[in-house]
């Protein structure tokens, strides 16, 4: 069962955007803390597991509980979680191994594949304009990336930041990947389940990374895992409930302001200073990223116009 969506107070869906935002930068830079304590499995883990009961008891303030963890396609669940758990670990382990800022800015590239990806798998239509902005926000992520992948000879050290560099830009891949299936599985099943079941599945999931290397973290870090994991547990419910009151459209660009955050909480926390490289980098990623979302709100009022009888102008 899904609420009615009401999507006349926008400011309201933009302050649950921001708030989103916000909570997941803190939640990364949680699991950052914790990343030489514990392997990203075990992070996987304590980002799942504890997420469960935010999710369960907004699910029962919702009163779905019932109707709205039911499912008709469980291997679709299967699937989207393997794809996405695979992100969430391989951003876990580039959060272990460079700033924060920087990790930021290479998920940055997860939209810009959903554009490529969902015409690759789902035959949508894109258009010169749409693949001249990927192209454009791809450059960007390049150019975020070229200084740890030419880093390989700096010794152990640069080898690690290259793995890190990696690691996030698989990441992205996955968690574009991810979107897509998103994308189909709504046809059929609700967003509660989807929500609901991505922590049951990468809860699961994680588990089996317990062979390699899992440790008995310090009370310190353990509750640094559990804060992470029910923060992100609000996070995840905030960007879903922020589309019940404005236009995707509208809350998207606010995506971007995480990289601000990144950059305060890892200086503030971590001492990191973003380099000129990384910055130019993410500048023209999120340049990027209004365009297609631009471009995607214009597309929607001509839909909108045609489907009312109007000839769209221009």
């Amino acid at each position: 069962m899904e609420l009615i969506s009401d999507r006349s107070q926008p400011l309201k869906g933009i302050a649950m955007k921001l708030c989103s935002v916000t909570i997941l930068v803190v939640m990364s830079a949680l699991i950052k803390a914790a990343a030489d304590e514990v392997p990203p499995g075990e992070a996987v883990f304590f980002r799942s597991f504890f997420a469960i009961p935010v999710i369960l008891a907004w699910l029962a303030l919702r009163g779905e509980l019932g109707v709205g963890l039911a499912t008709e396609s469980p291997m679709a669940h299967v699937w989207r979680g393997l794809v996405g758990t695979s992100a969430m670990g391989l951003i876990f382990t580039g959060l272990g191994l460079l700033p924060l800022s920087e990790v930021q800015a290479i998920q940055y590239a997860a939209p810009l594949l959903v554009v490529i990806f969902a015409a690759m798998f789902l035959g949508e239509q894109v258009r010169a304009f749409r693949l001249s902005a990927v192209a454009l926000g791809l450059a960007g992520v390049l150019i975020v990336l070229s200084p740890r992948l030419t880093a390989l000879s700096g010794g152990e050290v640069g080898a690690r930041e290259a793995m890190g560099a990696v690691a996030v830009l698989a990441a992205a891949i996955c968690a574009a990947l991810a979107q897509v299936f998103v994308r189909k599985m709504v046809a059929t099943e609700s967003t509660s389940a989807i929500v609901f079941w991505f922590s049951v599945t990468a809860t699961s999931l994680s588990l089996l990374t317990l062979p390699f290397g899992w440790t008995v973290p310090s009370p310190g870090v353990a509750a640094t895992l559990v804060a992470a994991g029910l923060l992100g547990g609000v996070g995840q419910i905030l960007l879903t409930s922020c589309y019940r009151y404005a236009d995707a459209s509208v809350v998207a660009p606010f995506d971007y302001a995480s990289i601000l955050f990144a950059i305060g909480i890892g200086y503030a926390w971590f001492d990191e200073v973003p380099t000129l490289t990384v910055l130019a980098g993410a500048a023209l990623v999120i340049l990027a990223g209004v365009l297609i979302i631009w471009r995607e709100r214009q597309l929607g009022l001509k839909r909108g116009k045609a489907r009312q009888g109007v000839t769209p102008q221009g």
